[in-house]
């Protein structure tokens, strides 16, 4: 078979050779060659008159819904993250760090799909079939209808799959899938971009689920070209520490349903085991009577989390006092570390400052300001707070600013057990109905820290 035709695309101005070279030589960028196979441009039409058999415009409105038929999974956790559960036809796309537990995620959800829709194949290309073997024995029995395939051509896998028809194609990974087409390496911009491509075909036109594994860079993102991402239906990310036995899977990108939906797992012998409580789960070892240990109330998508934050403050050492963050984000320690300073009088130019995260959690929206800028204060002023639940985006001017969604984070709180709960004196208007004993609203972090006697003397 005839090898098709090449061409070397400039990433940044669009120019095209014949051959690669390091340095574009119309723009002048290096390295932004990429290969791309060298399809036959389509005739362009006429721009007047209407091509014969082409459907006319239609109202949005008269176009008929289309429910998408979905497979439940015995994971709540993973329907969850979907929108409801696999969409026949749709390509996912899961990244996360070496040694997170991608596939072994993949090869439970694979095992568990052949045992109730039928045929499955997993493709892996870095793996040899006894290692697969291997880590499906200690998952427990292993259904008949799960195949494994060690190939790393995406044109064998296509007709493989082709031939199967199973309802889940796991490609384990992307970056490892390569086309004769194309004489790159394999992992390379083209290769990727063309495998994922061919396997996006395959999915709609079979209606084959389709699982693809994808490398993380050093910051974290996906591998490989960013247009990746956008060719899939949906994004996820496997997060969490690898000395931690809970792993976050986290939804960036659903088309077929919310985005930034968590679910929580825990990595044990035999595979991934659903917490279906997480908020319990992160508390389970929290101590009583401790300073600096505040709960937080954090949204994840539809699902509050508590999660305990840490705080250690001590006197420095050193001319420069250290700032250290574990889980959130450290220049928005460093903004609250200076706004207790300017706002609420707590000397912390000589002490040295350390938040964390208990359970690996990392937090990314800014309700936990005002749960972390307490526990500083706990930990300075050796004061603790039980059975206390802090909500609160804090600003520069040191007033607390209200989040979304109040209502549904106090009643996680109230129904955990937590006596009172911290909010911003805006939301109270929200929160009309419930417990009033329990819920304190403060307009400003001064007022934070004297209902909570943590304010200095």
């Amino acid at each position: 078979m005839p090898r098709a035709h090449t061409k070397y695309v400039c990433q940044q101005c669009g120019g095209q050779y014949p051959s690669a070279y390091g340095r574009c030589p119309s723009c002048g960028a290096w390295n932004s060659l990429v290969e791309t196979l060298d399809r036959p441009e389509a005739q362009p039409r006429r721009v007047a008159g209407v091509p014969n058999g082409s459907a006319p415009p239609m109202p949005l409105a008269h176009v008929e819904s289309v429910a998408h038929k979905r497979l439940q999974l015995p994971l709540e956790e993973i329907n969850r993250v979907l929108g409801g559960g696999v969409v026949p036809g749709s390509l996912v796309l899961l990244g996360g760090e070496p040694g997170i537990g991608k596939s072994t995620l993949l090869l439970q959800v694979s095992n568990l799909a052949a045992q109730h829709f039928g045929t499955v194949l997993y493709a892996t290309g870095e793996e040899s079939p006894e290692q697969v073997k291997l880590r499906a024995d200690r998952l427990g029995s292993i259904a008949a209808e799960l195949h494994i395939l060690a190939e790393t051509d995406i044109d064998i896998i296509i007709g493989h799959a082709s031939q199967m028809h199973p309802a889940l194609l796991i490609v384990d990974s992307i970056q490892t899938m390569q086309t004769s087409d194309l004489e790159s390496a394999a992992g390379s911009v083209g290769q990727v971009r063309e495998s994922t491509s061919r396997l996006a075909k395959l999915a709609k036109r079979e209606g084959v689920a389709t699982f693809l594994v994808g490398h993380v860079t050093k910051e974290g993102n996906i591998a490989g070209p960013k247009v990746l991402e956008h060719m899939v239906d949906t994004v996820l990310y496997l997060e969490g520490d690898r000395f931690h036995a809970y792993r976050l899977l986290r939804s960036v990108k659903n088309r077929f349903g919310a985005t930034h939906e968590v679910g929580v797992f825990d990595m044990q012998d035999n595979g991934m085991a659903e917490v279906s409580n997480p908020s319990a789960a992160f508390l389970a070892e929290r101590e009583a009577n401790s300073a600096g240990s505040v709960v937080a109330v954090t949204l994840e998508g539809t699902r509050p989390l508590l999660v305990e934050l840490q705080a250690l403050v001590t006197p420095t050492h050193f001319g420069l006092p250290r700032r250290t963050a574990n889980g959130i984000d450290m220049n928005r320690l460093i903004l609250l570390t200076a706004v207790l300073s300017r706002r609420a009088g707590l000397p912390l130019a000589t002490q040295d400052v350390y938040v964390n995260v208990a359970g690996g959690m990392r937090l990314t929206e800014t309700s936990w300001d005002l749960a972390a800028a307490l526990a500083i204060a706990s930990s300075f002023t050796d004061t603790p707070l039980n059975e206390t639940a802090v909500i609160g985006e804090v600003g520069l001017g040191g007033e607390v600013r209200s989040v979304n969604q109040i209502r549904r984070r106090v009643g996680e709180a109230l129904k955990l057990g937590f006596e009172r709960c911290i909010v911003p004196r805006r939301s109270l208007t929200e929160l009309r109905g419930e417990e009033g004993d329990s819920i304190i609203g403060v307009g400003t972090l001064q007022e934070a820290l004297s209902v909570t006697g943590c304010r200095p003397s």
